[in-house]
């Protein structure tokens, strides 16, 4: 889409919809640290401990309302304040007196605007999507918050003045999930079931927290009164930014326990960021009543419809959408699965649905190998981003076939929410972009879309790139779609599936932001009442294959954490791993595959070595730089001290 065309389109369909330093310590203005409950055991021939059924009632929804709009008033702002459960369901959207109904997203660094960049956009939506990004980032063993999200999502990690030249953030790209055109994600029309879309995708604006009950994450709070959705590029300083004051405040007796939270957590050596506020600067807020709040619940087409106090869903649950496997779903004991929330599940382990398109296409019972081995080496694997130290990685686990069908997707119990669409916008990216269909599929897009390709063929000096010669990794994907080549370098031309750095932001990072404009576009006119047409549930103007779909329908992800299957040098499908670090969602997927292999006697696995994207080699200046494939993490496992586990595979 040629620059200034999303906006324009938005503004003649008057689509006006409606940091160094560590998080506070304490649950309230008082003081008392917010203790971190004692985990309870896993259940016998079980690794995992299963979150206890908490919830959220209507009337604490009430109170972390009124606690947040306690301190907007304090403080001489007028708030659009959201709460949602654990898996999305919006339980109340309410509105102070005065408070606008409209936000704007900051234009590129060079003024112009492309993608979602300098757009009007409704404060409900924004709101909505802090409080999304809060609860579905987090989980029993860590509490991210949108500012959490701000740090990881930028061009160089951490993000500061003083750090060019650093790479980017390690979820980069990830802000581009929870998408509302997605396939996976449910909407309101759907009941309880999570998890749920989101209006903008994931925040990286300040002012989004995770709501917790006896340690147990149970959603989320998102704020915005400042009139800007944006993020933080310098988190050398402190912030006393309004949005997450009064988002600190609704948290007040839900809060993260402190042993949990981002600045307890790091990545490459560095702390994370979880808020610039302390709970010492917030107002007494305990106890105000929401019977004596000003202002109203407003109704958010598509999200909702502004009839009281909701009750949220215990995750795990059947109303929930997700819960545990049974025997005949999935072997082992710890899985869970997405259900449809009358016991069915939406997604089964499966043959695939290519047989027209691969000779000899994923088997059930090679789609069931595949899936176990991952979940097994996951279940010894050590966690990244959890506390308490030498915890077991989390995630959730998506197979797809090289339509992008989904062959089953699982999980353990307490993986973060989010990981559930970007396992499977991973999966998809991967047998995409090693398909001999990409370079087509892409061509024939409407559009900006189509220059990506001859973009990557003049990149890596190939005529025939993305048409089917190598097997591409996330994580090679993610190399062509930084905004430095190699990432970080400041200096370097930018990947061919990115912005140039004048133009990049996290609103618009290139190919995958394009991809999904028109959809954001469409969903954004329905919310704002200017079209009645909401976005189909599948994301991208891509051709559709069989089924109707198009092979990204949920769109791309650009972070690590997917291989390509193949049996011999034929593409049969993608596994794709989200929840942990990187490193880990990597080595789940290529060790889960290439184990699944051996399981199997050698009829399929990974990329063999000399398609893999690493014998890409890309000429910059005078040097030549080679594409990565994984990165598996050191020391890796809790029951052995093997190193170098994916060396030679």
């Amino acid at each position: 889409m040629r620059q200034g065309g999303t906006t324009g389109w938005l503004a003649a369909s008057a689509l006006v919809l409606a940091s160094c330093g560590g998080g506070g310590s304490s649950s309230g203005g008082g003081g008392t640290p917010t203790p971190t409950p004692t985990p309870t055991p896993p259940p016998a021939g079980q690794v995992f401990a299963v979150p206890a059924a908490e919830s959220l009632s209507g009337a604490e929804v009430g109170s972390i309302i009124a606690q947040a709009a306690a301190e907007a008033r304090a403080r001489g702002g007028a708030a659009t304040i959201a709460v949602t459960d654990r898996v999305g369901n919006v339980l109340a959207v309410f509105a102070m007196p005065g408070a606008a109904a409209t936000a704007r997203i900051p234009a590129a660094p060079d003024g112009t605007s492309r993608d979602a960049q300098g757009l009007t956009i409704p404060s409900a939506g924004a709101a909505i999507a802090k409080a999304l990004t809060g609860a579905y980032l987090s989980s029993g063993g860590n509490a991210f918050s949108s500012r959490t999200a701000s740090m990881i999502v930028q061009e160089h990690f951490p993000p500061a003045p003083s750090t060019a030249g650093l790479e980017s953030g390690p979820l980069f790209g990830v802000q581009f999930s929870q998408l509302p055109c997605s396939d996976l994600a449910a909407r309101a029309s759907d009941g309880l079931i999570g998890p749920k879309r989101s209006p903008l995708g994931l925040a990286a604006d300040a002012g989004g927290f995770p709501l917790y009950k006896n340690g147990v994450v149970v959603g989320g709070i998102g704020v915005i009164a400042d009139g800007v959705y944006g993020l933080d590029t310098n988190v050398l300083d402190r912030d006393n930014d309004l949005d997450e004051a009064i988002a600190l405040a609704g948290t007040v007796g839900f809060a993260a326990p402190d042993s949990i939270r981002a600045n307890r957590i790091t990545a490459d050596g560095t702390a994370l960021r979880y808020t610039d506020i302390e709970y010492g600067q917030i107002g007494t807020v305990a106890g105000v009543s929401f019977a004596g709040t000003a202002g109203a619940l407003v109704p958010v087409a598509g999200y909702y419809a502004g009839a009281g106090l909701l009750p949220g869903a215990a995750y795990g649950t059947e109303a929930s959408g997700v819960r545990a496997a049974t025997s005949a779903e999935f072997a082992n004991r710890d899985a869970f699965v997405l259900t449809n929330g009358a016991g069915v599940n939406r997604y089964p382990v499966r043959a695939a649905t290519d047989a027209g398109d691969v000779a000899s296409p994923v088997t059930a019972a090679e789609a069931r190998a595949i899936l176990e081995e991952a979940f097994s080496v996951m279940s010894r694997a050590r966690a990244q981003i959890r506390q308490p130290l030498d915890s077991r990685a989390q995630v959730t686990i998506s197979l797809v076939d090289t339509r992008g069908s989904v062959l089953g997707i699982v999980r353990s119990p307490d993986a973060p929410i989010f990981g559930i669409d970007v396992s499977l916008q991973k999966a998809r990216t991967a047998g995409f972009f090693s398909g001999r269909f990409a370079a087509a599929d892409l061509l024939a897009a409407s559009g900006e879309v189509p220059q990506f390709v001859a973009r990557t063929r003049t990149f890596l000096g190939d005529a025939n790139a993305l048409g089917g010669a190598f097997g591409l990794a996330n994580r090679s994907v993610g190399n062509l779609a930084r905004p430095y080549f190699p990432d970080g370098e400041v200096g370097q031309p930018n990947g061919p599936l990115s912005r140039p750095i004048q133009q990049f932001s996290p609103f618009s990072t290139g190919l995958q932001s394009a991809l999904i404009v028109g959809n954001l576009a469409q969903h954004l006119g329905f919310v704002t009442g200017a079209s009645g047409t909401d976005t189909p549930r599948a994301c991208t103007g891509l051709p559709g294959v069989a089924g109707g779909n198009s092979r990204l329908a949920n769109g791309i992800q650009i972070f690590p954490g997917a291989v390509p299957i193949y049996r011999g040098s034929t593409l049969i499908g993608a596994i794709g791993v989200s929840g942990d670090g990187i490193d880990q969602d990597d080595m789940i997927s290529f060790l889960g595959l290439s184990n699944a292999g051996v399981r199997l006697g050698g009829g399929l696995g990974n990329a063999p070595a000399a398609i893999r994207a690493d014998r890409i080699i890309v000429q910059v200046g005078s040097r030549q730089v080679r594409l990565r494939y994984v990165g598996c993490p050191f020391a890796p496992f809790l029951d052995t001290a093997a190193q170098n586990v994916c060396e030679g595979l």
